[in-house]
């Protein structure tokens, strides 16, 4: 268990306008690189884990959408922070069916 929730949507923005999804699909594919325990919202990632490790997941995200050509990147980050420990089913579970 973690101490931390981090929602992300990243927004890059592409040299011509091109589409974004190949973008976010490398996003998505360094937070599975990472290891953390992420869920795929259709406007947001939320991962769970220790907040500086899924800094350093939001750095490399943000590092790679320009190397593969992003002119920058908007990051939109929700956080919450627990220290005695959170995870995803802590504020989900009642509405699982």
């Amino acid at each position: 268990m973690g101490n931390a929730l981090v929602s992300i949507q990243i927004i890059p923005k592409t040299k011509n306008g091109e589409d974004v999804i190949p973008y976010v699909d490398e996003a998505i594919a360094i937070i599975e690189k990472s290891g953390v325990r992420y869920e795929v919202h259709p406007l947001e990632t939320t991962m769970e884990g220790n907040l500086s490790q899924l800094f350093k997941v939001i750095e490399q995200m943000n590092e790679r959408m320009i190397e593969i050509g992003s002119k920058n990147v908007i990051s939109q980050i929700k956080v919450l922070y627990q220290p005695d420990g959170i995870e995803m089913n802590d504020l989900t579970e009642k509405y699982k069916g």
